[in-house]
């Protein structure tokens, strides 16, 4: 009987003495199952009513979303009974007509699936935005009364107390259409261009007198009678801590701290033009802590035809771009291998999913960005593999019956579905006899790895715990522990990915960056709890510091993402 009692105990000591010399390619101790099946993703229904156009979107921390249009398209779906100076608005015409009698900007909690109104008191439109370490949105720029404007919004979980801060500061020159971007630097931006702009500032400012700095690049790319193809210009950050920058057709490596182009890229083949109005769209491809993070690649899709901006205006739609660029951007050597998606695109947001693929969503087919400039819109989303063979890396998903063209906008949410919003190519808020009424439906993209027949294998309760010394985050290249419970035998590749997430409006999602980490060791019981030890990125420049979203990927497979803090390795919790 004792023999026979010892043999389980025996059996468990092996097999927990085998998961113990599991050790990572990023970790492999994975479960069977793989997300390439045939499915497409589903689209849900979220609310008939944002109250406002989601011209620009962003995630918060606290699992909140801010979406916010401008301030002066007139009466939005959400009326005040009093202005934010504290006057009535009452039923006196005036009044009806009054874009201050109005919401301008909610914020959407994904738990509730509910809206609160937010303060807006400058025009946001056409602005920029990038999140601090803190995971405070800094917001700048826009048109009007806000073109020079500087906003702040902290979240704070929902409560009514949160809303929007408007700086004593302001900005040297105004940033209609510029890009922003978080800078390795604790908690600099940089805010570039801006229509009929040729200069780049910082925020905040290093010193009482710094205004802009000009910036030869925006000037030599602007082209006037096509409306710039210049604007929202693509900004990413490189390992090395320069910048890429990329206007129209042409791209540089910029070195910010001396004011210096460092090299001149290739120019991506093709006609037409990539930025605004001609609104392609770009990405930074994920980082991989298996080059140590040092090879960064650069992916441009779509935009549209040479002179659509102009026949637009004259009520010619021309067909938009379906050619796609990527480029590595480190090292000495560059050229853009181009590929072709399934049809063309403009007015698109790309997007990095957990799995590192790129998600193509959005747009229109034919026309340029502006004012009831395009036509035919584009209902089906675009998967992209990177790692795929030349050839096989695209496929066709779902459609939707809803357009999302002109003021539109998605962001990936920590559940793994993508938040889509937004459209109105008016210039107020018009719901009949136009090509395209404005749209407030909320909705949101399912990917297919998110199906229920691949919850078997999908890792579940996922905690982070760091080191005693820095509750509240982890610092660069430092051990942090991440567990999580896996039902099913282990088998292929479990990766661990972190993605900042981004300020989403007009086809550029600025600072999007997904990372895959280091995993160092992976255990998993006979209960089927699983301890990793990971390892931080390596500096600010692979990484700046702020809110990342950590997800558990196993063999193509996502769990809910949660939060994570990456620390300034020069201070404590800010």
């Amino acid at each position: 009987m004792a023999r026979q009692n010892h043999f389980p105990i025996v059996i468990n000591s092996i097999i927990a003495a085998l998961f113990f010399t599991l050790y990572c390619i990023g970790c492999t101790a994975a479960v069977k199952g793989s997300s390439n099946g045939n499915g497409k993703g589903q689209w849900q229904l979220l609310l008939e009513n944002t109250e406002v156009v989601a011209m620009h979107m962003a995630l918060t921390h606290h699992n909140t979303v801010l979406i916010f249009d401008q301030t002066e398209a007139g009466p939005s779906k959400h009326r005040l009974r009093r202005r934010y100076n504290g006057t009535r608005c009452t039923s006196m015409r005036r009044d009806v007509d009054d874009s201050s009698c109005y919401a301008h900007s909610v914020e959407y909690n994904i738990s509730s699936n509910k809206l609160r109104p937010l303060k807006l008191s400058t025009d946001t439109w056409c602005s920029s935005g990038s999140f601090l370490s803190n995971g405070t949105l800094l917001q700048t720029g826009g048109h009007g009364s806000g073109a020079q404007g500087v906003r702040y919004f902290s979240p704070c979980g929902g409560n009514v107390n949160c809303d929007w801060k408007e700086s004593k500061l302001s900005l040297t020159n105004d940033r209609w259409y510029a890009s922003s971007l978080l800078l390795p630097d604790e908690d600099r931006v940089i805010v570039v261009g801006g229509r009929r702009v040729f200069t780049y500032e910082f925020i905040p400012k290093l010193y009482t007198n710094e205004g802009s700095f000009d910036f030869p690049f925006l000037r030599n790319t602007y082209q006037r009678r096509e409306g710039g193809n210049n604007l929202y210009p693509f900004l990413h950050l490189c390992p090395n801590g320069r910048l890429f920058i990329f206007a129209n057709r042409d791209s540089i490596l910029f070195n910010y701290r001396e004011n210096r182009v460092v090299k001149h890229y290739p120019r991506i083949p093709g006609d037409g033009s990539r930025n605004y109005p001609s609104s392609g769209s770009s990405a930074i491809l994920p980082l991989d802590y298996t080059n140590n993070f040092t090879k960064a690649e650069v992916m441009v899709c779509g935009g549209a035809a040479f002179g659509a901006y102009r026949a637009a205006r004259e009520g010619r739609y021309l067909k938009g771009l379906s050619s796609c660029g990527r480029m590595v951007i480190t090292g000495n050597k560059h050229k853009w291998n181009m590929e072709f998606m399934p049809g063309p695109r403009l007015l698109c947001d790309m997007l990095l999913l957990p799995t590192g693929d790129v998600l193509i969503i959005n747009g229109a087919k034919n026309g340029a960005a502006g004012w009831n400039y395009a036509r035919n819109a584009s209902h089906e989303p675009y998967l992209y593999r990177p790692k795929k063979t030349l050839g096989r890396r695209f496929s066709v998903l779902k459609s939707t019956r809803i357009p999302r063209v002109y003021h539109s906008s998605a962001i990936l949410l920590p559940d793994g579905r993508v938040l889509v919003a937004g459209s109105n190519p008016d210039n107020r808020y018009i719901f009949e006899n136009v090509d395209f009424p404005t749209e407030l439906k909320l909705q949101a993209f399912v990917p297919d790895y998110m199906d229920s027949r691949h919850h078997r294998f999908r890792p579940t309760n996922v905690t982070i715990r760091y080191g005693h010394n820095d509750s509240y985050g982890v610092r660069y290249g430092r051990e942090f522990n991440v567990s999580f419970w896996l039902g099913t035998e282990p088998s292929n590749a479990v990766e661990f990915t972190a993605y900042a997430p981004p300020f989403a409006s007009h086809s550029i999602s600025m600072s999007q960056r997904l990372l895959r980490l280091r995993c160092k060791s992976l255990v998993r019981d006979v209960h089927g709890w699983v301890a990793a030890v990971l390892e931080a990125p390596p500096s600010c420049s692979v990484a700046p510091a702020g809110y990342y979203m950590l997800t558990v990927v196993n063999g193509g497979i996502p769990s809910l993402s949660q939060w994570m803090r990456i620390l300034h390795n020069s201070g404590g919790r800010h």
